[in-house]
């Protein structure tokens, strides 16, 4: 499979939904990369979209490269001075043999095609180079919440996630990584927000793109008055289980 046929875009047209709603990762993850990466010249952040990993790894690194294969992603990403982007599918990043000290996937990996993505990342790693993929699962608020949106997840969007997903139920257990295996500590992914942001982040999945592209109707639109109910006027923690896998290449 080519890297252009293996490209499946699920995001693009989401790309500013993606950009305002997608949750911040903890920093504290950020400089752990940077402790076990030596040295600490190059990141490769592939599959950036909207460049929050890219920017947090620019506190760290002497040079940033974020790539995606998405235009709109790229397009909608954030500007920094220590970051470059470029638009390229993980499978062919256009980088340098050699040239990374550290590559970066997240939220992502389910998406590739998964044995080039290993020989790109094999391609382009320094010595002693460190690879990091992780994702976060359904998020938790309370549990009258949680019932409401675990609702919309698995009963009216059932159906409309794509196949790649299974990944992420899995842990990616079922996805052989390049390198030696590392042991990742544990960090905590959080966020404080109103009910609005928790719309705004539904609004940013993939499936209620095509669920509504199917029944012309927005999914999140079902749910929207019980989750306001629920969820008050309060700003509430919300918190995502975060799985980190990590190899020395």
């Amino acid at each position: 499979m080519t890297a252009e046929a293996s490209f499946k875009d699920h995001f693009s047209e989401l790309s500013d939904l993606y950009a305002q709603y997608r949750p911040r990762y903890p920093d504290d993850m950020f400089a752990w990369f940077a402790e076990i990466s030596d040295p600490r010249g190059r990141a490769w952040d592939c599959a950036t979209g909207n460049g929050q990993v890219a920017i947090s790894l620019a506190d760290h690194f002497d040079d940033v490269v974020a790539t995606d294969a998405s235009e709109q992603q790229i397009a909608a990403a954030i500007a920094h001075p220590g970051v470059s982007y470029s638009v390229a599918p993980a499978e062919a990043s256009g980088l340098e043999d050699a040239s990374c000290n550290l590559v970066t996937v997240g939220q992502a990996l389910h998406w590739f095609d998964k044995q080039a993505f290993a020989e790109e990342a094999r391609r382009v790693a320094a010595p002693n180079a460190v690879l990091a993929v992780w994702f976060y699962e359904l998020c938790s608020v309370s549990a009258d919440c949680d019932a409401i949106i675990d609702g919309l997840y698995s009963g009216i969007l059932c159906g409309f996630w794509p196949e790649e997903r299974s990944y992420i139920e899995d842990g990616y257990s079922s996805i052989d990584l390049p390198g030696a295996e590392l042991n990742a500590p544990e960090f905590e992914m959080s966020a404080d927000w109103q009910v609005d942001d928790m719309l705004g982040y539904l609004r940013s999945w993939s499936a209620c793109k095509r669920y509504q592209t199917t029944h012309s109707e927005e999914p999140v639109a079902k749910i929207e008055m019980l989750l306001k109910e629920a969820w008050g006027n309060d700003t509430r923690r919300v918190e995502w289980p975060l799985t980190i896998r990590v190899t020395r290449l």
